[in-house]
């Protein structure tokens, strides 16, 4: 098989995920195309160049259905001729986009491709798609369905985790992030969004509250104790699932969690004589890819088993990965995972993650691998791991390794 590289990766900045977003005018289609455009014209590309367009997004319904990354395209300067495939794996669906196109690539379908993803959050509402594990009572009850927020607070109380760690780590994502804008870490990835007359809309992650502290934290209410609680409570069909858990801690709030924000990213992928014949360098060589299904009530815990799993296929361990990006849906999760290996802190998210920026659902995944690449560059690191958890018990996972 041949070698599938990135050679480039570009994100918009994330705007608050409401009514008074920067962002807030701005549809999914359209932003899908800005996206594509600035990665066509920061790389010299004709309209023709690359394969297919696979774009993930989770909410697909209204503006955001019907096949977004065909109509992305069709709203770009991408030539007609150039398909689309839009993608839903929650969570990790800009990831899985791009690991779809380099799988692609490496099985020699096609030399190029643009991958990656949108979520206008704050003009499609999550859930509003419906979801038969969620409302499906046949489905529901067999699974010990829980809201994930829920599924959050089971992975604290099984494996141990006090709010205060939660708000530490809540903490330090929203220092790293702080320190990450001010030191320009951001600058190569980051396309400032502009209207149709070229005036700037939004140049920086507007979601982040660097200031917070313990105490504001400890201000806030566990965002999930009532819907757990209060008979019938989601509390009740966990401890159905987990009877050894006298009950389940809530600990998550807005503060700890992933942030509601609308973004997009792209992601362009090729193979060696795709670089060569549009003139583009490799940055790094997508060296493997996994996906995984994990207990659908906990949920969220699929970081630690995707990466067990990447690891063993690619023949490594785990103190031959430099860096990781492990998305900060909820504070336990990143938890869990650095338990799990035992991992350095300075050597997981060192940028900030969602909690401080945002969680745009379809994009965030090609968001943390376009910031990894980066501190992987800046670094000068050779390998680096990028994994998220996935709604319905999921996992998913990249290997970077710089060329």
């Amino acid at each position: 098989m041949t070698d599938a590289y990135i050679y480039d990766a570009i994100r918009t900045p994330r705007g608050k995920g409401r009514k008074d977003g920067s962002l807030h005018e701005v549809t999914s289609a359209r932003l899908s195309a800005f996206t594509l455009n600035a990665l066509k014209d920061r790389n010299g590309l004709d309209g023709h160049a690359v394969e297919d367009v696979i774009w993930g997004n989770v909410t697909q319904v209204g503006e955001q259905g019907g096949c977004l990354a065909r109509t992305a395209v069709l709203a770009s300067d991408l030539d007609q001729s150039i398909p689309g495939l839009s993608i839903n794996r929650f969570c990790a669906s800009g990831l899985e986009a791009v690991n779809l196109a380099a799988n692609q690539v490496k099985g020699g379908a096609g030399a190029g491709y643009i991958a990656g993803g949108v979520e206008m959050m704050g003009r499609v509402a999550m859930g509003s798609d419906g979801a038969a594990i969620a409302v499906d009572p046949s489905i529901a009850m067999s699974t010990y369905f829980v809201p994930q927020g829920i599924s959050a607070d089971i992975i604290a109380t099984e494996y141990g985790f006090t709010r205060d760690d939660a708000d530490a780590l809540a903490i330090e994502s929203q220092k790293r992030a702080a320190a990450a804008w001010e030191a320009g870490r951001f600058d190569r990835s980051v396309v400032p969004v502009k209207d149709i007359n070229g005036l700037t809309i939004l140049e920086r992650d507007e979601y982040m509250r660097p200031g917070t502290d313990m105490q504001s934290l400890g201000a806030l209410k566990a965002s999930f104790k009532d819907m757990g609680e209060q008979m019938p409570g989601f509390d009740a069909v966990a401890l159905m699932k987990y009877p050894h858990l006298e009950r389940i801690e809530h600990i998550h709030h807005a503060g700890n969690s992933s942030g509601i924000v609308d973004g997009a990213a792209a992601v362009l992928i090729g193979n060696r004589e795709f670089g060569e014949a549009n003139g583009l360098k490799p940055r790094a060589r997508i060296r493997a890819t996994a996906k995984i299904g994990t207990d659908p009530t906990i949920m969220l815990t699929g970081p630690v088993p995707v990466t067990e799993k990447i690891l063993a296929d690619s023949g490594m361990s785990f103190g031959d990965i430099d860096l990781f990006e492990v998305n900060e849906a909820f504070s336990a999760v990143v938890l869990r995972f650095m338990q799990a290996f035992d991992a350095d802190p300075a050597r997981v998210n060192v940028n900030g993650g969602a909690i401080a920026m945002g969680h745009p659902l379809g994009a965030t995944g090609a968001i943390i691998l376009g910031t990894l690449l980066d501190e992987m560059e800046r670094a000068d690191k050779e390998t680096g791991l990028a994994t998220l958890c996935v709604a319905s018990g999921m996992g998913a996972a990249t290997i970077l390794e710089r060329v």
